[in-house]
């Protein structure tokens, strides 16, 4: 509880000169007659009357007491928050072709991107998000979606081997942008990453592009893979996985490019620490907008508080003047 005009509460004080005042004129004996002796008075028995003769006095400092609570007008406050979210739809566009499993990232280069696209999927509670997987096909593992949950399971399925090796930027953009096309949201984003030359599928990457643009969707590349060389997976005569070191190929002009034509970004990510620091960007980059409205609702309990007193009042009044027969 509250007080709209808490200064008012000194008007309790007044209680202090009234009990003051009161006693000083009890000891002083009020009115007095004269009387051979007091010794009878002192013999007759005490009755309720004389144990209350107080009671008056008792019910005007409360009543005091009330009065001033109720001009200092407690109030209880009831907090209400509307909030508007206006998120963004965002298509996660994730290569999974073979080359992806080199190791120039821990453990590799298809983990550490999972890995990181799980963390932002966290950090984006308002957003709906999707899940493009390509190599020399494309496919959606998760259309947009709110549950995250659902979606970071389907995140930690992809793997690869699922479709034909190879790497269909072009495939997996145009994919990622169906999803998107119908989007209501004012803001629609596709993050692609892939660490390779485009080699497959029937839709040219700048063509793709060009059909995002007139979607209103912006684009963010992400080339991940050291410079120079880097150890690639291959598979012996007897099917043991071995390495061997290989020039790292990114067509960093066509992911340029594809970014430029729909107002997005071209990154590079050389480890899971760059490429963590590239997703963090696009966070700050693509804010969702959230407007809050605070709302306080006052209800006003001086009414109590007067009826209290008044009540108490005329309990006084009716004590004084019928009870204990007390005449001024």
């Amino acid at each position: 509880m509250t007080f709209a005009n808490p200064h008012m509460l000194w008007l309790a004080a007044l209680v202090v000169p009234m009990v003051a005042y009161y006693l000083w004129y009890d000891r002083a004996g009020g009115a007095s007659m004269t009387i051979s002796s007091v010794r009878a008075p002192k013999s007759a028995p005490r009755t309720l009357r004389y144990y209350c003769r107080h009671l008056p006095m008792v019910l005007r400092c409360v009543v005091v007491v009330l009065v001033a609570v109720a001009l200092a007008r407690p109030q209880t406050s009831e907090q209400m928050t509307k909030t508007t979210v206006e998120g963004v739809d965002i298509v996660l566009s994730l290569d999974v072709s073979g080359t992806m499993l080199a190791a120039d990232f821990e453990p590799d280069r298809l983990t550490a991107a999972k890995d990181v696209a799980a963390q932002f999927i966290a950090d984006r509670p308002n957003d709906r998000i999707g899940l493009v997987v390509f190599a020399g096909e494309s496919y959606t593992q998760s259309p947009l979606t709110t549950d995250k949950a659902a979606l970071q399971t389907l995140l930690a399925q992809v793997q690869f081997g699922v479709v034909e090796d190879g790497t269909a930027i072009g495939m997996g953009l145009a994919t990622a942008v169906n999803r998107l096309r119908e989007s209501s949201a004012k803001s629609k984003v596709v993050i692609l990453l892939t660490d390779g030359i485009n080699n497959a599928g029937q839709i040219a990457p700048l063509t793709a592009a060009e059909i995002a643009a007139e979607y209103g969707i912006r684009v963010y590349t992400i080339g991940v893979g050291r410079k120079g060389y880097a150890p690639y997976p291959y598979y012996d005569a007897w099917g043991n996985r071995r390495y061997r070191q290989q020039l790292v190929e990114i067509d960093e002009q066509i992911l340029t490019d594809i970014a430029a034509k729909t107002g997005g970004e071209y990154f590079r990510a050389t480890d899971k620490r760059s490429l963590k620091s590239v997703y963090d960007r696009i966070n700050e980059l693509e804010k969702s907008k959230i407007e809050t409205d605070n709302y306080t609702n006052y209800t006003e309990h001086f009414a109590t508080w007067l009826l209290w007193a008044i009540v108490l009042l005329v309990v006084e009044f009716l004590v004084r003047r019928l009870w204990l027969n007390k005449v001024p």
